[in-house]
């Protein structure tokens, strides 16, 4: 139990491996010292913890002075603490109220490692825990019980020392104890777990759903922001953590599924950023936890995504392109003028929300029909830096017209196409000067999705098509155990966004090359291992750590739509069965009365086949036992000729020692092993017993005369 409770805090992160080894080699010498001369006085124990309190206080300071997060201020030092008390009362003489304390501590243990980590591990150290707590317990309290008892002698039917008795006693009560005692605790961890799941799931839960993350917020997470300088998102993917798992619940659409971020409008030659008119937010109003946020004309095109955000430096919530709806513990919503969420940094907490996204996009014939001129508001999405290269627009200029568009949607596939076939995927940054988009379009001819996004809004822009940067993350890895997506920092990914007044809709289009957008496939036993770890922190993170009100309505939302479907479900097959039972009255009939027989059979029948099969091992077993023991009942008629006779209160054995007859003795527990332990007398036994009776006889005829 203390073991455990150690390896839960080392898992946690509050205890160093060394110190954990130290403590390991500790627990061993305090096993092999018990009950030995060799074992601290309590007194000295008492000393040696009051003596070192001053220097648990210096290590406190230490932690202090050496940058330790706020959050973690002082687990260290009393982590140090626990485990100096839990060395000194292991390597002490203990009494029972020391063992209390000891588990006290553990407990205190488990306690701190919870509020360092809240991961799958901790569940699982947890659950052990329970288990080697209950073992710990339970045994304790047998052992005081023990002592307690007043030890007694009784007279058995058998002899300790026949073989009947020596067979029947091979397993010691302590090793069946021991055997019971796993057993005993595993049955009282599920009853503890079944009774405190329903209380778990419908208990009240308050504050937000988000929690903090041990490895704290994810370092260098650029490119999200109101200035993004060209090559930040070449940066971010670079880098393989993790930062969200998605979880898709409706119908996936055909099209491919990315996690928008935010869409900056205004290129500076060297970056991105928002304009003013891009920055205005507008506050969404919060109706129990639901934010809408844009309309949708029709329910069944809504897409729901379930996001389990990362600590993130970073206000940006993520959903697919157009959200609809925001619903979450979140204290309030925004969204600016490009269509992106914001809400609170969760600089150190984790953060769980669902969004409601409209992927639909309008019809391609839709689309090449727009011929509608831009409104004034949209003519900043035509902005271009004040030194943009000359040639950037006779190239536009070239690829249009070689793919004969003559209109925005032809042009924009056209320049898409051509940047996607032409020019090749690479995360150096080879780009540079001062128009680096001119230096990958003329030069270099390579770069990654930031150059290819910016080098087609400027393609695009010079034919007067409004078009907008987009970063935000590919679809990521789809891990089927959690039903989820793994989207990592080199899922990140920046795109084009091209705006269509006549349906007034903003459309997606890739210049990527494919390669740049194709997922990393992980194969062998290490990557399925990672799956399930992953798909068991999705769900602990989900129903344990972010379990909130939305979860709790959402669980009872899935369990009555279930209880509905399989209730639709039997109705259909009652109906399927009247229907039958009114067209096939005599056969439904005869099929029931076969049935109920059958039933009947195989319930009685089972019981008449027992008490048959038991009366009748009864009756061979009385009838083999009285051959077996008729020279017991010569004995009896020997005694009953002198005028002794057994009373019923008084066992074979009883009544034998207050006779105080060696033969009488020899026959009596010949016969309890014969009668009640099962066995047969040996050749050699057979005559001992024989001439005991052969005396018993003698004695009696000399006792007649």
């Amino acid at each position: 139990m203390i073991a455990v409770a150690m390896l839960a805090l080392v898992l946690a992160g509050g205890l160093s491996v060394g110190l954990a080894l130290v403590f390991v080699v500790v627990m061993i010498g305090s096993w092999l010292l018990e009950t030995t001369k060799w074992q601290l006085p309590e007194r000295y124990g008492l000393a040696i913890v009051l003596l070192s309190i001053p220097l648990f206080y210096l290590d406190w300071h230490y932690q202090k002075g050496a940058g330790e997060p706020t959050e973690r201020l002082g687990v260290t030092a009393l982590a140090h603490l626990i485990v100096f008390l839990s060395a000194v009362k292991l390597l002490q003489v203990k009494k029972d109220r020391d063992w209390v304390f000891l588990y006290l501590i553990s407990f205190f243990e488990v306690l701190l490692a919870a509020g360092l980590s809240f991961s799958p591990v901790f569940l699982g150290t947890l659950t052990l825990y329970l288990l080697c707590g209950l073992s710990a317990v339970t045994s304790f309290e047998i052992q005081k019980a023990r002592r307690a008892l007043v030890p007694t002698e009784t007279r058995l039917l058998v002899p300790p020392d026949s073989r009947v008795f020596k067979k029947s006693g091979q397993r010691s009560w302590r090793s069946t104890e021991a055997a019971r005692l796993p057993v005993v605790a595993v049955a009282l961890l599920i009853l503890i777990f079944v009774l405190a799941l329903p209380l778990f799931l419908i208990a009240p839960r308050s504050g937000a759903a988000a929690l903090t993350r041990s490895g704290g917020t994810l370092q260098n997470f650029v490119g999200f922001s109101e200035n993004v300088t060209l090559g930040q998102i070449g940066i971010l993917k670079q880098n393989d953590d993790v930062v969200m798992r998605v979880r898709v619940e409706d119908a996936q659409p055909q099209r491919e599924m990315r996690w928008r971020g935010v869409a900056l409008d205004e290129f500076t030659g060297l970056g991105w950023r928002k304009s003013p008119q891009a920055r205005q937010l507008d506050v969404i109003t919060e109706k129990a936890g639901f934010f809408k946020v844009d309309t949708t004309e029709a329910l069944h095109r809504l897409t729901t995504q379930t996001f389990f955000l990362e600590p993130l430096e970073s206000p940006i919530l993520f959903a697919a392109p157009r959200v609809v709806a925001v619903q979450g513990d979140l204290p309030w919503v925004r969204v600016d003028e490009e269509g992106s969420i914001q809400s609170r940094r969760h600089d150190f907490e984790r953060l769980m929300y669902k969004a409601l996204s409209d992927t639909t996009e309008p019809r391609m014939d839709q689309l090449r029909n727009d011929l509608r001129p831009l409104s004034l508001p949209y003519y900043r999405y035509l902005q271009l830096p004040e030194r943009l290269d000359p040639r950037i627009g006779p190239l536009a200029t070239t690829i249009i017209l070689h793919a004969n568009a003559s209109n925005r949607y032809d042009a924009a596939k056209a320049i898409e196409s051509y940047l996607q076939r032409e020019y090749g995927y690479s995360l150096d940054m080879k780009a540079s000067g001062p128009d680096p988009v001119a230096d990958f379009l003329f030069n270099v001819k390579a770069g990654h999705c930031e150059y290819f996004a910016s080098a087609m809004v400027m393609l695009l822009r010079t034919h007067g098509i409004a078009s907008r940067l987009v970063n935000g993350f590919t679809s990521g890895e789809y891990n089927d155990a959690a039903g989820a997506y793994t989207v990592r920092q080199f899922n990140a990914h920046s795109w084009v966004e091209v705006y269509f007044p006549e349906t007034r809709a903003w459309v997606t289009f890739d210049p990527t090359p494919p390669i740049g957008r194709t997922e990393p496939v992980h194969t062998g036993f290490a990557a399925q291992l990672q799956k399930y770890g992953e798909a068991l922190e999705l769900l602990w993170f989900q129903y344990v750590v972010g379990y909130d009100k939305q979860e709790q309505r959402s669980l009872a939302t899935s369990l009555h739509n279930r209880v509905f479907d399989y209730g639709r479900m039997a109705s259909n097959v009652l109906n399927i069965l009247s229907q039958y039972m009114t067209r096939n009255v005599l056969a439904v009939a005869a099929g029931v009365t076969a049935f109920a027989l059958t039933l009947l059979l195989i319930l009685f029948g089972k019981q008449i086949w027992r008490w048959t099969r038991t009366r009748l091992d009864q009756t061979t077993a009385d009838g083999r036992a009285s051959s077996n023991v008729q020279f017991y009942e010569r004995l009896t008629s020997l005694m009953e000729q002198r005028g002794v006779s057994r009373d019923k209160h008084l066992t074979p054995l009883e009544f034998a020692d207050t006779l105080r007859s060696n033969e009488v003795m020899v026959i009596t527990r010949a016969y309890n092993r014969v009668r009640f332990g099962g066995q047969k007398l040996s050749t050699t036994e057979r005559k001992e017993v024989e001439r005991a009776l052969v005396t018993l006889e003698g004695l009696s005829t000399d006792y007649a005369e």
